[in-house]
């Protein structure tokens, strides 16, 4: 299954340092029910991979520090003009959750590939009647002789 809104907000306040209850009324669960939604949130698959993905993030982020050089994730939304290049960028970061990569990519989809049965009520009768026609072969229009061959 995959992550949802509610355990993305828990693991990014997990992962800012508030405990397992604090997280889950911060994703928005109620605080009668927090401490068990915390404890069953922190052993879902899903919040554990999102954990896992934003430390590598983390991670890669400190070692290049070490190195004496700076990663900045660089906000997309500023950095494309068209649409079509930033869904593609969104499709094409391996960083980025699967389901968002999933979904820019059926967005983008229509644009980049056209569909088979495209063709609407009116293309189909149109392209039946070239059918149709092709099968005979059109007469020549009649010759006008009027005046003895001159133009008239």
């Amino acid at each position: 299954m995959a992550i949802t809104d509610k355990k993305r907000r828990f693991a990014a306040a997990l992962k800012s340092g508030a405990s397992q209850t604090e997280a889950a009324i911060a994703s928005g669960y109620s605080k009668n029910g927090a401490a068990q939604a915390g404890s069953r949130l922190a052993k879902d698959p899903d919040v554990i991979a999102e954990l896992a993905r934003k430390e590598h993030v983390a991670k890669a982020k400190e070692e290049a520090k070490e190195k004496g050089r700076e990663i900045n994730l660089p906000d997309l939304s500023k950095m494309y003009s068209d649409p079509m290049d930033f869904l593609m960028a969104v499709m094409n970061d391996a960083a980025e959750d699967l389901r968002i990569r999933h979904d820019a990519a059926k967005t983008l989809m229509p644009y980049r590939h056209a569909r088979k049965d495209a063709a609407g009520k009116k293309e189909d009768k149109q392209n039946a009647a070239r059918k149709v026609a092709s099968r005979f072969s059109t007469s020549a229009p009649p010759r006008l002789v009027a005046n003895q061959g001159r133009k008239v």
